[in-house]
């Protein structure tokens, strides 16, 4: 792999293609006076790969994660933010965690009928199954191969409760799906607001909606009578953290009911990717930026300890979290325990369900 010698391209998050961490070698591009450079600079098109998926729902037993299961319809997220935990999981397939995981996707189309399969099964225990707990379900591409709109068609045939973490306006297309589900207590969105601003929303979180169809699509939701909360993740110290209390604001007033946070993390090689971005965008502020994450990770750049490595811990942290409850309590946000799903409607689906069709060109 080759680490690409361009400081940024354009509606991406980075122009690093580093290695993962599995790769057993790596290389380094040198111009050699045949236009690698103006090669490079060529900006990167995003590339679809169609996979058939052997399992579709995973589990994980982490105090940290509010669910146990969860479904990703896709791998690697076009939305390309610098700072994003799951770029790692693309050098499982010897992919760049860098501009592979934003152009590189796989798309999981049988989803659907593995997902069928798994709620027919003897034994099938439910709980709430969560849509983005590693890469945005609403992506752009989501629009083209609707995977994530035949997932939920088979859990709301099975009266299943879900929860959906999104940065995309996208979610509003399945208010159709949504908000019967709503209304037997079996959805609960999240939309993630990490700012208010514009400018920084182009460069921190590329081809995700902006921060106002954010807002908008909270306000759809919740007049849908979809209960939808609003997440501020991550908060970046220097960067987002001024915005918590208009983020909070804005997203009551639109209809969240309640709210969360979480502070950066910055695991295996998303610390190189993320420190490349701030010494692109932000030079003059990147050592203040590191200095005041290490505060909050007991002097490293990450922690992997439960509880700490959502929340962080020391005075700085400890007053996002002071800021983060004076905001809720001040503006009515319900606790995430009080809108409570119900389980005990479900019921297995169908063995057979229509197929679903994708575009191969």
């Amino acid at each position: 792999m080759q680490n690409i010698p361009v400081t940024f391209y354009k509606g991406r998050g980075t122009a690093m293609n580093i290695p993962g961490r599995f790769e057993p070698r790596a290389s380094t591009a040198f111009d050699d006076g045949w236009a690698l450079e103006d090669e490079a600079r060529r900006p990167p098109k995003t590339h679809v790969h169609f996979e058939q998926a052997k399992s579709i729902i995973s589990r994980n037993q982490s105090p940290d994660i509010p669910f146990e299961a969860s479904i990703n319809p896709y791998r690697g997220c076009e939305h390309g933010c610098s700072y994003c935990y799951a770029r790692p999981s693309h050098a499982t397939l010897n992919l760049s965690p860098g501009i592979d995981f934003e152009t590189q996707l796989f798309a999981k189309e049988n989803a659907p009928q593995l997902l069928r399969e798994a709620l027919r099964k003897r034994g099938y225990k439910v709980s709430p199954i969560n849509f983005g707990a590693n890469t945005d379900p609403y992506q752009p591409i989501e629009r083209k191969y609707g995977i994530t709109r035949a997932s939920l068609e088979v859990l709301k045939q099975s009266n299943h409760p879900i929860t959906i973490v999104t940065k995309n306006a996208l979610i509003t297309r399945d208010i159709d799906l949504l908000a019967p589900m709503a209304e037997k207590k079996l959805v609960h969105v999240f939309i993630s607001i990490t700012q208010l601003d514009n400018d920084l929303t182009r460069i921190l979180e590329p081809r995700a909606s902006s921060p106002a169809n954010r807002l908008n699509a909270i306000s759809q939701l919740s007049d849908a009578g979809i209960p939808t909360s609003v997440l501020v993740v991550p908060i970046i110290p220097f960067i987002n953290d001024e915005w918590i209390e208009r983020v909070l604001a804005a997203a009551r007033e639109a209809g969240a009911r309640s709210a969360g946070y979480t502070l950066i993390r910055l695991p295996w090689e998303v610390n190189e990717i993320f420190q490349d971005w701030l010494k692109t965008h932000f030079p003059h502020r990147a050592e203040h930026v590191m200095a005041r994450i290490r505060d909050m990770r007991g002097g490293k750049d990450n922690s992997t300890e439960f509880g700490e490595r959502m929340r962080g811990s020391g005075i700085y942290a400890d007053l996002i979290r002071k800021r983060f409850e004076i905001n809720m309590t001040r503006l009515g946000y319900l606790r995430r325990s009080e809108i409570a799903l119900d389980c005990s409607q479900f019921r297995p689906p169908s063995a057979h369900g229509a197929p679903l069709q994708v575009d191969l060109f």
